[in-house]
């Protein structure tokens, strides 16, 4: 069942559950996943980011699209940290009902004019658009890019960017960072500037980099009013250390031999998320 963003997330911010935006570059992955939403019965997005776009190729997009028309559970398909205005037009034109325009590290006023001219742009035609305000850190040179200090969101500020943009999900910055943390970071949340801006900001709310972080502060952010959680590098991490772990049996070719471990690897923890997100059995309520 494909949706918009909106339609999925409003359901999500009316029920108070988050639904995971998992990140994928690999056709494997997003079968697993596909498999995963429907034995859960877990409302699920997609989120592919123009790098993984380059890596699937835009052929592959209409097969992602049939394959989510086809499921009996409520998905979109997300553009995952659009740079450009003509990023967001391409990403319309080959199927995606949901984008995100990332114009975070520009001036809140740049901020502000680049995303409304994609919401003016994405709305015409019905889809949904993610803004961010804030940043959001970053943790070594793999993960999606961030800014090396964590600017965190000002709740006055959030009220006015949903106001001037019209956008229908803010990304908000309350203390993550993208990628694995290294031994000696210990992330920690600002959860009573969550509840700032949920008692400010109305629509849904979108947490990046919520791979790593602890359960109990994740847990709580969903509690608290997060109605979206990206998750990239965690799955991730599991599907390509159980290929290492398999791929050292020399004799192995086959995909068929390769590539069911490692999704049911990283079933596991995309399972994980969906529990700990309250988003299992929530595609009842579609």
């Amino acid at each position: 069942m494909l949706l918009t963003g909106h339609d999925l997330l409003a359901v999500a911010n009316e029920n108070n559950f988050a639904i995971p935006a998992f990140n994928v570059a690999d056709y494997s992955m997003f079968n697993g996943l596909m498999a995963l939403a429907e034995e859960l019965r877990a409302p699920m997005i997609i989120a592919i980011h123009p790098n993984e776009v380059g890596i699937l190729g835009e052929d592959v997009m209409p097969s992602v699209i049939q394959k989510i028309r086809k499921s009996s559970i409520p998905m979109a398909i997300h553009w995952d940290h659009g740079a450009t205005y003509e990023q967001i037009l391409k990403a319309i034109q080959i199927g995606f009902t949901s984008v995100m325009i990332d114009a975070s590290m520009l001036p809140f006023d740049q901020n502000v004019a680049i995303t409304k001219s994609v919401v003016h742009a994405a709305h015409a035609v019905g889809i949904s658009v993610e803004g961010e305000l804030g940043t959001i850190g970053k943790t070594d040179g793999y993960a999606e890019d961030g800014s090396d200090q964590i600017i965190y969101t000002n709740p006055a500020d959030a009220v006015s960017f949903v106001e001037q943009t019209g956008v229908d999900s803010l990304a908000i910055a309350i203390g993550t960072c993208h990628g694995i943390y290294p031994a000696d970071m210990t992330p920690e949340l600002k959860l009573d500037l969550l509840k700032e801006i949920k008692a400010a900001v109305h629509i849904p709310l979108v947490l990046h980099g919520g791979s790593n972080n602890p359960d109990t502060e994740i847990g709580e952010s969903v509690n608290l009013g997060i109605n979206k959680i990206n998750i990239s590098s965690d799955i991730k991490v599991a599907y390509f250390a159980k290929l290492r772990e398999v791929l050292e049996d020399k004799n192995l070719r086959e995909p068929d031999t390769i590539h069911p471990p490692c999704q049911d690897a990283m079933k596991v923890v995309a399972a994980h998320k969906m529990e700990l997100f309250q988003t299992v059995g929530k595609a009842s309520l579609y």
